[in-house]
């Protein structure tokens, strides 16, 4: 019987488990828990330990109990010690195999998610020759909120600091610290941007994957109002001894009831979500996150990191699509009109979209603003870097969906179609030749540099369209061209 393999990382040694051909090692600690006096602080590098850690289960997540938003079965792992990783890497490699690594953050709109998903498991990516980490991060106001007398950021301060325990120790598993791709969905696409143009990220990887980034930008005025109202609501003051005297448990649901809109304010607080983004996320905080994103991207930041960005075809249809009898008896204009879409943009954004009913014009509109303008925006920004767009285009045969929504293409990248839950948005038989067509394409990115289509320039703003399987997935000229009006 083959030994349970090991690995010897500078901070103590980690024994594992062998599934098939693939070495796993789950709940691995690169910084210590962020309990106590670090609550509110840096991550802080891991105690060094003696003997062998039993790496076999994954390890204590950030997300306490109801997994959120998020159609990808994500559990809850109760625990202190939320900063570690996981790591998938081919069983037979040796510590100089310097085989490239990936490294995935986990969406969850910054306030949920979890990387205890099989969805997130790297064997396929081990299976074809590359390392996967899969990273913890603090979320929701522990780690976004802008608290007086801490530092800002410590959600993105924790994935740089697991970047950094990537750089110093993934050759211990056979990977290479040079040939290192972060990647991530929905708010984990979104963090792959914010590390882009952040100074203290630099260095740390060499090419970026970004699917449906939901960009994270959240100016300090409008932080600063929502840690007010979070203290107002907990009866605390807005610093860092304030909330400190509240339970994680708590300032959980004060940060949902801050979020809430009030009575009234239900169409202003819509609007304010499209225009400006989540309250809770990276806050531009002129120091780790110096700018926005998309400004910082456009002044060349990042220029020499390649880049592959897109966003399934129906991010938030879904949503809407529940009140489509309601919705039906609203003009469609009126209703953008209310949004803030002024008349010629209006018209020019009806005129392009390829979707008819209310409901879904208006769940596409919220698609569009939210996470396809951005892929759209970043591609523009990056005129001239080495940058590839794709669309997902394919629709889920679920009776309760029945388009290209969030989260579906995910298991797709991963290969992983056989993961708990993944035929409950993609159906009983998705097809394997089209996850074969992404995972390739990531498998590409991540080993040349180059996912196999032509890049993005300005004149015909190409991108890779993966729909119902083919032989060779098309490429389309001006791909997202109806998200042009919003940009």
């Amino acid at each position: 019987m083959d030994a349970a393999p090991l690995a010897v990382t500078s901070r103590g040694a980690v024994r594992g488990f062998r599934r098939g051909t693939t070495a796993v090692f789950l709940g691995i600690p690169f910084a210590q828990a962020p309990v106590g006096a670090l609550r509110f602080a840096a991550p802080t590098p891991v105690e060094p330990w003696e003997g062998e850690r039993d790496a076999t289960a994954y390890g204590p997540t950030a997300q306490r109990g109801d997994a959120g938003i998020t159609l990808i079965p994500e559990p809850s792992v109760p625990g202190d010690a939320t900063l570690n990783v996981n790591v998938f890497a081919p069983v037979d490699a040796t510590p100089d195999a310097a085989l490239p690594v990936l490294v995935w953050i986990h969406g969850g709109g910054y306030t949920s998610g979890s990387p205890a998903s099989r969805w997130y498991d790297g064997d396929a990516f081990a299976r074809d020759g590359v390392v996967t980490v899969v990273i913890s991060y603090r979320i929701g106001f522990d780690g976004y909120g802008l608290i007086d007398g801490a530092p800002a950021n410590r959600g993105l301060r924790d994935q740089i600091a697991a970047l950094e325990w990537v750089r110093d120790e993934i050759r211990t598993f056979g990977g290479d610290p040079s040939r290192v791709t972060v990647a991530g969905q929905s708010a984990g696409g979104g963090s792959v941007l914010a590390l882009m143009t952040s100074p203290a990220a630099s260095g740390l990887f060499h090419a970026a994957l970004a699917l449906s980034p939901a960009i994270g930008a959240v100016h300090a005025d409008q932080a600063r109002r929502f840690a007010d109202r979070v203290a107002a609501l907990g009866g605390v003051t807005a610093d860092r001894r304030g909330f400190a005297s509240l339970p994680e448990e708590r300032l959980v649901v004060l940060q949902k009831a801050a979020g809430t809109p009030e009575r009234g304010h239900v169409l202003a607080s819509i609007t304010a979500l499209l225009d400006d983004g989540l309250p809770i996320g990276p806050v531009i905080d002129g120091d780790l996150v110096p700018r926005h994103p998309l400004d910082a991207l456009a002044d060349g930041v990042a220029a020499d990191v390649p880049l592959l960005i897109g966003s399934t075809d129906d991010e938030f249809t879904m949503l809407t699509a529940r009140f489509r009898r309601v919705l039906r008896l609203v003009p469609v204009p009126f209703a953008l009109a209310v949004l803030g879409l002024g008349r010629s943009r209006r018209r020019a954004y009806l005129a392009r979209t390829r979707r008819r009913g209310a409901a879904a014009v208006l769940g596409g509109y919220a698609t569009d603003r939210v996470i396809r303008a951005t892929v759209l925006r970043v591609a523009r920004a990056r005129s001239g870097a080495a940058t590839w767009v794709y669309r997902f285009a394919w629709r889920s045969p679920s009776p309760k969906l029945g388009v290209a929504c969030h989260c579906l293409d995910v298991p797709f990248w991963f290969d992983h179609l056989d993961a708990d839950g993944v035929t409950t948005i993609a159906g009983i038989a998705p097809p394997s030749d089209l996850a074969a067509q992404l995972h390739g394409a990531a498998i590409s990115l991540v080993r040349d540099g180059d996912p196999g289509w032509p890049a993005w320039d300005a004149a015909s703003r190409r991108a890779r369209v993966f729909d119902a399987p083919a032989a060779v997935p098309p490429v389309e000229l001006d791909a997202y061209a109806e998200v042009a009006p919003l940009v």
